[in-house]
């Protein structure tokens, strides 16, 4: 017997809930082999506890962190160092991009120059950055946004560089100002390039916010990793790198949704 179109409907909807379910589950299937596999390992003795701490004693280490206030703080100061050097970054790094993206001038005066810096990791800059700016937030400002900007300039500059001629060609046919093009054109058609780059930005704001608090620095993730290493504390040392992954993770899922939500047409 034909299935009616409502009976379709509703077979379509129970089978994009099925898949939905099954997609939001699997991270956490992942997760609980590792910890599963973590356990066993631990459990064993094979590797020493101090060396290598139980899920357990990391969630003990947690635990006792958050309730004296010292994690909490601790990702407060480290969220606002990233989210200030990111947008230092970011914001330079688009100015740029389309600047060596469109003049052919820029481009040949600065393209050598930044492609000489990307190489250079953020954790080579500390020094610089210290001598520079001091062991105050300006370092640790200096090295997250550079780490950003490298990121975000290339890929600005990219999507700039590579708008196809046709879509040019297209609207000057069609009598667009210089400016209705740039805005209407170009802008979207690199705007999947320079989503990119802020989303891998945000991701290397992270990882330079580590190497900028190494150093200099008397709170935030970076410093309290410093600590527990020197008291040889490795249960604090995982529960904040896992604390910095779930951050990791929690801020690139809200910047893919509204990086999807802004470039809607690339997803069509």
């Amino acid at each position: 017997m034909a299935l009616t179109g409502a009976d379709q409907d509703r077979k379509s909807a129970a089978a994009s809930a099925a898949a939905f379910g099954a997609g939001a589950l699997r991270p956490f299937v992942s997760l609980a082999i590792v910890v599963a596999i973590w356990s066993a390992v631990a459990l064993s003795g094979v590797v020493s506890e101090t060396l290598f701490p139980a899920p357990w004693t990391v969630w003990t280490a947690a635990l006792e962190m958050w309730s004296n206030g010292v994690l909490v703080s601790d990702i407060s100061v480290s969220l606002e160092r990233a989210v200030i050097g990111f947008l230092i970054g970011a914001v330079l790094g688009v100015t740029l991009g389309v600047v060596t993206g469109r003049t052919h001038i820029f481009r040949l005066l600065l393209n050598p120059f930044l492609t000489l810096l990307r190489p250079i990791p953020a954790i080579a800059l500390v020094p610089v950055a210290i001598v520079w700016f001091g062991i105050g937030e300006g370092s640790k400002y200096f090295v997250i946004s550079y780490t950003v900007f490298l990121a975000v300039w290339f890929n600005t500059h990219h999507g700039m560089d590579f708008v196809p001629d046709i879509y040019i060609r297209a609207s000057r046919s069609l009598g667009a100002s210089r400016i209705r093009e740039f805005l209407t054109v170009v802008i979207p058609a690199a705007a999947p390039h320079i989503v990119s780059g802020l989303r891998l930005g945000v991701a290397l704001a992270l990882l330079s916010l580590v190497a900028a608090e190494l150093t200099g620095a008397s709170s935030g993730i970076g410093y309290r990793l410093q600590e527990a290493r020197q008291y040889i504390r490795t249960d604090r040392m995982f529960a904040l790198l896992i604390v910095l992954g779930v951050i990791g993770a929690l801020v690139d899922t809200i910047v893919h949704r509204i990086s999807q939500a802004l470039v809607h047409w690339e997803q069509a």
